[in-house]
């Protein structure tokens, strides 16, 4: 059995921690620089809040609501607390995300004594007392049916429906024809617009459908992922909880303006702040990156970016710094109004295994050593403690 275990509206529910008062109450977080709603009480949600609205056009339509700055640091940390504390109940643990995490019971029913769904709620349970944060948890025999059981418990929590275990739901033999049934295609995991689509086109309107369909014509369709959708669905698991570690393929960092700007220096210095973030993580991995795009995107949602490739891969700020801005210089247009920017590093390699050339040597060790020396000062006192090479703020120019 695999066990999905979801935190309630994580973001929101970390301030709660902090701040009790705000239990109760309809509160919404916002992403960097408050440019969308990231986040939601079930009170926001009542009141018909969606998800990733501009803060602007939230704060004059919905205006009882308590907003709030996002702090993906001090999210960061409840969740490592989270993550640690499932890894006492299993080795096979897969943090999927910030607050999510898929874990694998196998072979330690006999530890516990109990089945894997009597676990889940005493997952919860201790979860709830321990750390403050109350979690969903889905279980069933593959990863694609925990996660549809996980939202039926989160759904079924806000609802108040009295269920065996409160917050817990399970997918097995004798419920699931029913279930996938009643779960629109476009709700299961890993499906986006495109499949959506197909399906649609071929009247294929939930999961129920979707499985009973012939295994050569999902093939013939939709390929080797398309198949292992369909037995995941059908119980058959295709997607193993990973409990190693696995390097990212690619880093991004996007992020929308708090407000809409034409300001050169403001946008530059929101790209600064990305690269520098780009890079933390990965030193954290042990990588350098081959390949680095910018993008900008305007009011009007018309994205340009521009790409390079590196002959030598690359992992610190000053060395990056340069093209980057070189970059934005043949992106950035003075009279457009732009709404956001982004960086994403690409053709990961591990640090060790390049070889640095005759003429690199010397100041790329340099550099490397400046910015392993601002890592270990922002570790002691926090990030944004320096600023190094990065042009102060200018005041920015709103529209």
């Amino acid at each position: 059995m695999i066990l999905l275990v979801d935190c309630n509206n994580f973001f929101v529910s970390c301030e709660q921690l902090f701040n009790p008062k705000l239990k109760g109450l309809a509160v919404c977080v916002l992403s960097n620089n408050d440019g969308c709603i990231v986040a939601r009480s079930n009170e926001a949600k009542d009141m018909g809040v969606p998800m990733g609205m501009p803060y602007f056009m939230a704060k004059k339509k919905f205006k009882n609501i308590t907003y709030l700055s996002g702090n993906l640091s001090k999210y960061g940390a409840i969740s490592k607390r989270i993550m640690t504390r499932l890894k006492t109940y299993t080795p096979a643990v897969e943090t999927y995300s910030i607050d999510e995490a898929f874990l694998d019971t196998k072979g330690v029913e006999r530890l516990h004594k109990m089945t894997p769904y009597e676990l889940g709620n005493k997952i919860r349970h201790e979860i709830k007392e321990n750390i403050g944060i109350e979690v969903s948890i889905g279980v069933s025999d593959t990863k694609t049916l925990a996660k549809i059981a996980s939202e039926i418990a989160k759904y079924n929590t806000r609802k108040k429906i009295k269920t065996e275990f409160e917050g817990v739901f399970q997918i097995n033999k004798d419920n699931s024809d029913k279930i996938l049934s009643s779960t629109p295609i476009e709700e299961v995991w890993g499906i986006g617009k495109n499949l959506h689509k197909f399906f649609r086109k071929h009247n294929i309107t939930n999961a129920k459908m979707l499985i009973e369909q012939k295994e050569d014509f999902i093939q013939r369709n939709l390929g080797k992922k398309g198949v292992e959708l369909f037995y995941e669905l059908k119980g058959i698991s295709k997607y193993p909880v990973i409990d190693y570690y696995e390097a990212p393929k690619s880093i991004s960092r996007t992020s929308s303006f708090s407000e809409f700007t034409t300001n050169c220096d403001y946008i530059k210095n929101e790209l600064n702040k990305h690269l520098h973030k780009i890079c933390i993580r990965l030193r954290h991995h042990n990588l350098s990156a081959g390949s680095m795009s910018v993008m900008l995107r305007t009011k009007d949602f018309i994205v340009t970016a521009e790409k390079v490739n590196f002959i030598t891969p690359k992992n610190s700020e000053f060395e990056l710094y340069k093209t980057m801005h070189k970059m934005f210089e043949l992106l950035y247009k003075e009279n457009i109004i732009y709404r956001s920017s982004g960086i994403i590093v690409s053709k990961l390699s591990k640090t060790e295994d390049i070889q640095l050339n005759l003429f690199e040597d010397e100041k790329a060790k340099k550099k490397q050593k400046l910015s392993n020396a601002w890592d270990k000062i922002e570790q002691k006192f926090g990030y944004g403690a320096i600023t190094i090479g990065i042009k102060k703020q200018a005041e920015k120019k709103l529209i």
